[in-house]
């Protein structure tokens, strides 16, 4: 599942996977399923979207200052990433996270992104802590933001509610202004 969104974000967003009714059957990441609702929604509100739904290609969704993709690129068994699937795809967010400019900021949606972005920045998980709405800065300078990951269980349960969303994305707001 290729990325979607700018060449040169200020903003690169990590997800776990594609979703099995969602980018996997779409072909763009957080499309045509909950999780994107939540996002796209908030993307729209900060500026980061032309459009707060994203339903389809071709449905005019564009991206500004923003980039989003996956740890893993393909719908993994039972819809939920295994480490060996995470380890496999690392090399090619390696790759992703070298594209944006060094005052970018990187939001991980879970403790599975999270942890797939120090691997591939080889740091060890016990520096950098998961937890939402935790800022890490890496040791390249940009800053690594945790949120709980946007999916129907999430939001259903209050895990994550779209207060506690914002709140994430106000605080990488104020990051990026300070750039």
């Amino acid at each position: 599942m290729p990325a979607f969104g700018a060449d040169e974000p200020r903003l690169l967003i990590v997800g776990l996977a594609p979703g099995m009714h969602g980018a996997n059957r779409t072909g763009r990441p957080f499309t045509g399923d909950y999780a994107g609702i939540l996002l796209y929604e908030t993307l729209h509100r900060y500026g980061y979207a032309n459009r707060a739904d994203a339903v389809a290609l071709g449905d005019g969704l564009e991206l500004r200052a923003c980039r989003i993709t996956n740890a893993v690129k393909c719908l993994p068994p039972a819809n939920k990433p295994q480490p060996d699937e995470v380890r496999r795809c690392n090399d090619h967010l390696k790759r992703e996270l070298e594209q944006p400019p060094a005052a970018a900021a990187i939001l991980t949606l879970g403790a599975i992104a999270h942890q797939a972005v120090l691997m591939a920045f080889g740091l060890r998980r016990a520096d950098y802590t998961f937890a939402h709405g935790a800022c890490h800065t890496l040791p390249d300078g940009r800053a690594l933001f945790d949120s709980y990951h946007c999916s129907r269980y999430n939001t259903q349960t209050r895990r994550l509610t779209d207060q506690m969303f914002r709140d994430v994305f106000e605080a990488i707001g104020k990051y990026l202004n300070k750039r």
